[in-house]
């Protein structure tokens, strides 16, 4: 017999009836546990220091700290394109102690990317609060033929295969991004995988090769001190932090694709816990002063709640899997 609802729908809403049957605990029981948190609370990046990630999970771990009364300390596992760090949560204890801030490539693309990227995205983990989403750039080395988008369509088409862009590696989001282009466009890029972001920003600013996707708190230092060029945003509508740089959509309709940062919890982790955390993220987002901060380095705040969030990762799960399909990319 076929279901009504697809897997991870059907997942939500087991999940969400083993969430209402905890809630049902007798008052008894309750009091006999000690109120959350009673310990510092261990925020898992699984990515490495220094990128998107972790450093709006550093920003909001010191912004969580005084609202929960404990101490948020950032543990990144990186590794497997986020899948190692991920996987560790998903096997933790489910009473709050242990958090993911991840984003939506490990949490949506990775489960299309790889054949056992070992955990599932749906049933391992409790949505707690989206942070913010984050445009990637189109980037170009300051050398490259082309000061526009525009231009650069124009002259990537003249000389098919000529040029190569970098990514994180194979199925990565600046890589997808990569390979939407190239498909909406008419485009004959050479997409080179590297090791993580870092290595590949580090051959482009050295213009080893001419072009990158990257997102745009770890490459907006470089845009203004002019070391990189900035075409266009992958967001449907243009960055607050770069007004004058276009969205890619402006002149290839249709084409969208960001970056969302999120934090989890582990599934069968108790509602009042997910609760408390995510007022506690909500309520750091709502001080001005953290979105100035957010801002400054083009993180643009979604402020999701759990519900939001599960929402919002079913839709991306659809279609990011279709996008990855359509490229060919797979990790095994």
């Amino acid at each position: 017999m076929k279901t009504l609802f697809p897997t991870h729908a059907l997942r939500r809403l087991l999940g969400a009836a083993g969430l209402a049957c905890a809630a049902l605990a007798t008052p008894a029981a309750l009091a006999q546990q000690p109120a959350y948190p009673a310990q510092p609370i261990t925020m898992v990046v699984p990515h490495a220091p220094g990128g998107t990630n972790d450093i709006v999970a550093r920003l909001m771990a010191a912004e969580l700290a005084p609202r929960l009364g404990q101490t948020v300390v950032v543990n990144n596992r990186p590794g497997a394109g986020g899948n190692i760090g991920t996987e560790q949560v998903s096997r933790a204890t489910p009473d709050g102690y242990t958090v993911l801030m991840t984003v939506s490539s490990t949490q949506v693309i990775n489960p299309a990317l790889y054949s056992k990227p070992g955990f599932d995205a749906v049933k391992d983990f409790a949505p707690v609060h989206t942070v913010g989403v984050v445009p990637n750039v189109l980037l170009v080395h300051p050398d490259f033929p082309a000061r526009n988008l525009a231009e650069f369509i124009e002259v990537v088409k003249r000389n098919p295969g000529k040029y190569q862009y970098a990514s994180a590696g194979n199925g990565s989001l600046n890589h997808l991004l990569g390979a939407m282009l190239n498909q909406m466009a008419g485009l004959q890029l050479e997409h080179v995988p590297y090791r993580g972001v870092a290595p590949a920003m580090t051959d482009v600013l050295g213009n080893q090769l001419p072009i990158v996707f990257a997102s745009l708190p770890s490459s907006l230092a470089y845009i203004q001190a002019g070391k990189l060029r900035a075409l266009g945003v992958s967001t449907a509508t243009r960055s607050p932090a770069l007004p004058d740089v276009p969205a890619i959509g402006e002149q290839i309709p249709g084409y969208s694709g960001d970056l969302w940062i999120a934090m989890f919890a582990v599934a069968g982790t108790p509602p009042a816990v997910i609760e408390r955390l995510a007022k506690a993220s909500h309520d750091a987002m709502a001080d001005p002063g953290v979105q100035k901060k957010l801002a400054e380095i083009g993180v643009e705040r979604l402020d999701d709640t759990p519900q939001r969030l599960a929402k919002r990762q079913d839709e991306d799960l659809v279609r990011w899997k279709r996008i990855v399909d359509a490229s060919g990319a797979r990790v095994d």
